[in-house]
């Protein structure tokens, strides 16, 4: 089977879990600058620049990869959220974004297959996209309404160099996350479709948005249902939310997500919203009660956390949805389907 096959025959079985969150992973390591830059000299301060300790200190992210699996997940997701030419500039490490991609993929497969050898459970890898510090769709300066720092096409190019570097590593799917732009993800679905063209197969989309205020839109300002019908061409394998305000507030758009798509959900929320002092408090118990209540409703596939969960998260929800069915994939009828900012369904 291809690994589209061999992942939707899993999530028929059960719901499936994804692993959690890796920046507030790292910050309890406490790592100093000397740390993260190792035997690098590329005169930048390192120390916050997550993705490179997959060159420096691949230990870490190793260690993290072994909590979530060891808590119950079947997905990784690499330690490669800001490993893009646009976002490592700011560490002087744009050179090294295709080995950074290829040793993080690299690390992540070995550990999921070592894992799958022990119980024969499939384990997968998807090959995480952040959406860099740069937007398509807005402008940065307030006083040019028409400035754009990019353009399309060279933040497709941005997402392919890393695509192609993840693909080589041993990733499965490309997963294109924390969507706060429809137009940036675009950028990024362009260059995972033409990543797979090149390599000959199909290479499976993960596609997760982030929503920015409570009304349920990102921050170009499309709704969950018209960020869906704006990438539903990418026939994605899973389609969902991340990170977000919590659990909490996402219940609505969880439901219309189920109600709508004919793929796939995957939702992995912040464990709550941060306190004053920018930590996560809510206990593992009332994030995994709180998905759980998708998970009883039929409203999910995928399950896991964003940021402040902890392998702890992980196996609350784990242990929480082991029982319940997963998500039946809705047939929505045969309708035109276009979106601006919101939804519109063309009259038949």
């Amino acid at each position: 089977m291809t690994i589209r096959e061999t992942f939707n025959a899993e999530a028929a079985k059960r719901i499936l879990i994804t692993d959690g969150a890796f920046g507030t992973e790292i910050q309890n390591w406490k790592l100093s600058e000397a740390d993260y830059a190792g035997h690098l000299t590329l005169g930048h301060d390192q120390k916050g620049n997550n993705d490179i300790l997959a060159l420096t200190k691949p230990e870490v992210p190793e260690a993290i990869h072994r909590a979530y699996f060891e808590a119950g997940a079947d997905i990784a997701e690499t330690n490669t959220f800001s490993a893009n030419r646009i976002s490592q500039a700011d560490y002087g490490a744009e050179g090294l974004v295709r080995e950074i991609n290829v040793e993080s993929a690299k690390l992540a497969r070995r550990i999921a297959d070592e894992y799958q050898a022990k119980d024969g459970r499939p384990r997968f890898v998807a090959g995480a996209i952040g959406p860099t510090n740069k937007t398509l769709s807005l402008s940065p300066d307030v006083n040019d309404p028409g400035y754009r720092e990019i353009d399309f096409d060279y933040l497709k190019d941005v997402y392919r160099e890393q695509i192609d570097a993840l693909v080589e590593g041993g990733a499965d799917f490309v997963l294109i996350e924390t969507v706060f732009d429809t137009l940036n993800a675009k950028a990024g679905i362009m260059a995972a479709i033409e990543a797979g063209e090149a390599l000959g197969r199909d290479l499976p989309i993960m596609l997760s948005m982030t929503l920015t205020d409570l009304s349920g839109r990102n921050l170009s300002g499309h709704t969950v249902e018209a960020f869906w019908h704006a990438v539903r061409h990418a026939k994605p394998l899973t389609i969902g939310l991340n990170c977000s305000f919590g659990a909490e507030q996402l219940r609505p758009h969880v439901k219309v997500l189920s109600e709508l798509c004919d793929t796939l959900i995957m939702v992995y929320p912040n464990a709550g919203l941060p306190n004053e002092l920018g930590a996560y408090d809510e206990e593992p118990a009332t994030t995994a009660g709180l998905v759980g209540e998708w998970a009883f409703a039929g409203q999910v596939n995928v399950l896991g956390g964003c940021c402040g969960s902890t392998p702890a998260h992980i196996r609350a929800i784990a242990d929480g949805v082991r029982d319940l069915a997963p998500r039946r994939v809705a047939v929505p009828p045969v309708k035109t389907r276009l979106a601006g900012l919101e939804p519109f369904t063309m009259a038949a």
